[in-house]
C-alpha cells in the first residue's frame, strides 16, 4: 500500500506559527515533530512507500523531515500551482500500478488514537479490495459548523453535505449516521483513475496529459502549462459524491484537522491552570490561555481565555474562540507586507538564512549553507552584498572568479555582478550577509543556473 499525502495549504489559518513558505503540516508543534511526520510515521505501520505530492517549496521541506525520520520509499510529485485535490490525486495515481492500494490522507492532520486508526484501516482494506472507494467519516463530538459531513447507513453513503449552519450541525449530531468529512481515503489507484474518467473525463483527460508530459527524473515534475489546463476540482465533487461505489468507514480515532488556535489549544498539554505548557509563560493570575512563543519571556496577569502568539517578527493576540478570523489579519497583512509569506528564518533548498535586521538601505542575515549544497548562480540589481565566514569553508565564485573563503575571511559583490556560494566542505558553512542598496527585497534575484530547478 502506498501512502500519498497531500503537502497543500497557505499557511494563513495559523498564522503567525504558519507562512506560506513554512505551513503548519511543517511547523514542530507535537514533542518536536511536525504534523507531516506524525502523519508519515502513523501511516508507515500500514503503508511501504509515501507519495508527496507537493510544490517545488515545499518538496523541499518534506525532504528534510523524512531525512529526520531516516525515511527512504519516498516518491514526489510536484505540482507548479494547486488545482485541488482531484488533479492532485489523480496525477499521483497515473504513476502508480492499477492494483496498486493507496491510502489518500492530508499532511496537516492529527490522530491521537492510532490503536483505533489501525483497525479502520483494516476495515478500510477489507472494502477497498473488493473495488470500493472508501471514505473515512470521523463520528463527531460536537455540532462543528466548519467541516461538510457524511451521512451514513452503516457503510453506505446516502449523501454528502455542505458545511452546515450551528441548527443544522446540531441535528446531524443528535440523529447519530453524520460524520465529519476528514478528507483521508483509501482504493485501487486504477478503480480511482476509472471513476475519475466516468464522472470528469476532462480532469482525466487533462491530468493524463499534464502526466504524460511530465519529467520523471526521479521525481515527477508537471509543466505549468498542462496543470493550469486541468480542471480545479475536489475529489468529492469530481468523484465522490457521483461514484455508485463509494464506502464510508465511521471512524472514532480522536481526529483533529489543527484547523485554528482553537483546535490547537485543545491538543497541547497544559499546567495546572490550563495554560498551554511554556517555559518562557510567566503566569500570574492566568488560566485557559494559549501562549507560544519560544525567543522571549511572555507574562500575563489576570487574564484567561486569550491565544497569544510570538513569533519574533509578528504577535498575534485573540479571544479564544475568535481564531477563524486569523484569515481576515492575513489578507491585511498582504497589504503591507511579506509577513504572511515568510519567517524570520527562511528554510531554502540548500539550508536556511535568518534576517539579523532589516532596515530601509540595508539587510543583515545569516546565512547556513548545507554540506554538498551551493545556492544559485545569481545577480542583484539593487544591492551590493558584503560576506563574512564564521565557520565552515565556503568556495565563493565572483565573476568569473572562484576562491575559498575561511573562516574571518570575507568578499565583497558588486551590484549586477554574477555571483556563486557553494559549501564543498563535510560542516555547514555559517556567514553573516550584510546587503546594502535602495531595495533588498528577495524578488531581487535572477537566477542564471540552479540546481533545484527554480526560475
Amino acid at each position: 500500500m502506498t501512502n500519498i499525502i497531500l503537502c497543500g495549504g497557505s499557511g494563513t489559518r495559523l498564522w503567525p506559527i504558519s507562512r506560506t513558505l513554512m505551513p503548519k503540516q511543517f511547523v514542530k508543534l507535537f514533542e518536536d515533530k511536525s504534523l507531516f511526520q506524525l502523519t508519515v510515521e502513523r501511516n508507515s505501520t500500514v503503508c511501504q512507500s509515501q507519495f508527496i505530492v507537493s510544490n517545488t517549496e515545499q518538496y523541499f521541506l518534506a525532504l528534510d523531515q523524512l531525512e529526520e525520520l531516516n525515511k527512504s520509499k519516498n516518491r514526489y510529485l510536484l505540482e507548479p500551482v494547486g488545482r485541488n485535490t482531484a488533479p492532485a490525486i489523480a496525477l499521483a495515481c497515473m504513476a502508480l500500478d492499477k492494483e496498486e492500494l493507496v491510502l489518500v490522507t492530508p499532511s496537516d492532520h492529527l490522530i491521537k488514537d492510532e490503536v483505533e486508526y489501525a483497525k479502520v484501516l483494516e476495515q478500510a482494506k477489507e472494502l477497498a479490495l473488493k473495488n470500493s472507494l472508501v471514505t473515512f467519516g470521523i463520528t463527531p463530538s460536537f455540532a462543528e459548523t466548519g467541516f461538510g459531513y457524511i451521512e451514513a447507513d452503516e457503510y453506505d453513503v446516502k449523501a454528502f453535505h455542505e458545511k452546515p449552519d450551528f441548527k443544522k450541525a446540531t441535528e446531524y449530531l443528535n440523529a447519530g449516521n453524520y460524520y465529519w468529512n476528514s478528507g483521508m481515503f483509501m482504493f485501487k489507484a486504477g478503480v480511482f483513475l476509472d471513476e475519475l474518467q466516468k464522472y470528469s473525463p476532462e480532469v482525466y483527460t487533462t491530468s493524463q496529459v499534464a502526466f504524460e508530459n511530465a519529467s520523471k527524473d526521479g521525481v515527477v515534475r508537471i509543466k505549468h502549462e498542462d496543470m493550469q489546463n486541468i480542471p480545479e476540482d475536489s475529489i468529492d465533487y469530481a468523484v465522490m459524491e457521483k461514484s455508485k461505489k463509494v464506502k464510508v468507514i465511521p471512524s472514532n480515532i480522536e481526529w483533529s484537522d489543527v484547523g485554528s488556535f482553537d483546535a490547537l489549544y485543545d491538543e497541547l498539554p497544559k499546567d495546572e491552570n490550563n495554560n498551554t505548557l511554556n517555559a518562557k509563560h510567566i503566569a500570574i493570575d492566568s488560566k485557559n490561555n494559549l501562549v507560544y512563543g519560544q525567543d522571549k519571556y511572555i507574562a500575563t496577569i489576570d487574564v484567561e481565555d486569550l491565544i497569544i502568539v510570538d513569533t519574533g517578527d509578528a504577535l498575534l493576540v485573540s479571544k479564544k474562540g475568535s481564531s477563524q478570523k486569523v484569515k481576515q489579519v492575513v489578507k491585511e497583512i498582504k497589504k503591507v507586507s511579506e509577513l504572511h509569506n515568510i519567517h524570520l528564518t527562511a528554510h531554502r533548498p540548500w539550508g536556511t538564512y535568518t534576517v539579523l535586521e532589516d532596515t530601509p538601505g540595508y539587510k543583515i542575515k545569516t546565512i547556513v549553507v548545507k554540506p554538498g549544497k551551493k545556492l544559485s548562480l545569481q545577480k542583484h540589481y539593487h544591492r551590493n552584498e558584503h560576506w563574512i565566514v564564521v565557520s565552515g569553508t565556503a568556495t565563493v565564485r565572483v565573476g568569473e572568479e572562484t576562491k575559498l573563503v575561511r573562516p574571518n575571511e570575507s568578499t565583497y559583490i558588486k551590484m549586477g555582478e554574477v555571483h556563486r556560494l557553494s559549501n564543498d566542505g563535510k560542516i555547514p558553512v555559517v556567514l553573516i550577509e550584510a546587503q546594502v542598496g535602495e531595495y533588498t527585497g528577495e524578488d531581487d534575484i535572477v537566477r542564471l543556473e540552479d540546481d533545484f530547478y527554480r526560475k
